[in-house]
């Protein structure tokens, strides 16, 4: 494995690590909340094993990566050009993205924006933003957290209260909790992950009109988990309606947020089959 300092455009610096045969066909794999790259691991061992060239990073603000100054720092316009910079630092043309949770907002808006750039796109939990938008009363309740998340300190708080008692509990107990608890205990890291939130979803952002985005027309799976309790199944299976390219949904048994480590083996071969199919 290779390590990389790449730098934003923005002035920071992006903690990167570059696995497999620098010639073979890149996958660029985006981390979620509370994670780091590291999440990823079950995967970058099969893709690896497959010929891929296999990049991750540290999403900004978060484990090895420089954290914004200022909360808009944490926008997600800011996400998707961090993905450029680290293609265009490896002089890489393009590559196929993969995006967990908020990993996927960037790599949606990659797809949209940017589409000579991406090679395929796999959305894994988190549909398109617009159909998340407009998901329903089911998806706002299960979103309670989100709002939640703006009271700077509070929120801080009472996510650490009594050994993190209420994080252990908004995120269900995974197996890995302790993992993300030692890199969400140091200093700073915490509100830096929270300043996701409270840079995208605003309590006005949810009676603003939405952004309008041109369709993705770059080859797109999205892959849900049957169980997971933080997104309906709906604002996945209705990004439909915002790809007109090749569309495809699949939904993991067994599996609830964290489908990548939840289920690696099944996940893996979605994963592998699809970016198989589309070099």
């Amino acid at each position: 494995m290779t390590t990389h300092r790449i730098d934003t455009a923005d002035g920071l610096q992006l903690h990167v690590e570059d696995d497999g045969p620098h010639d073979g066909p890149p996958v660029v794999l985006v981390h979620g909340w509370p994670d780091t790259a590291a999440v990823w691991a079950p995967q970058v061992q099969a893709l690896v094993a497959s010929g891929h060239r296999v990049i991750r990073h540290d999403q900004r603000g978060f484990g090895r990566s420089d954290r914004p100054a200022d909360v808009a720092g944490f926008h997600v316009f800011n996400a998707m050009a961090d993905i450029g910079s680290i293609l265009d630092a490896l002089e890489l043309d393009s590559a196929h993205l993969v995006g967990h949770d908020w990993g996927a907002p960037p790599c949606w808006l990659t797809a949209t924006l940017a589409p000579e750039r991406v090679r395929s796109l796999i959305a894994v939990s988190v549909g398109h933003p617009a159909a998340f938008r407009s998901a329903g009363l089911e998806q706002r309740r299960r979103s309670f957290y989100m709002l939640l998340f703006q009271f700077v300190d509070v929120a801080e708080e009472w996510l650490r209260m009594d050994d993190w008692a209420n994080l252990r509990e908004l995120l269900h107990h995974p197996d890995d909790i302790d993992v993300r608890l030692v890199e969400l205990a140091k200093p700073g890291a915490l509100t830096a992950s929270l300043n996701w939130y409270r840079a995208n979803i605003s309590p006005q952002s949810l009676i603003e009109p939405p952004v309008e985005l041109p369709n993705v027309t770059v080859p797109t799976l999205g892959i849900m988990g049957e169980d997971d309790w933080a997104l309906t199944e709906d604002q996945m299976t209705g990004s439909d309606r915002f790809v007109s390219g090749e569309w495809r949904y699949e939904r993991v048994a067994g599996a609830a947020h964290w489908v990548q480590t939840e289920q690696p083996e099944a996940f893996n071969q979605l994963v592998g089959a699809w970016v198989g199919a589309h070099e």
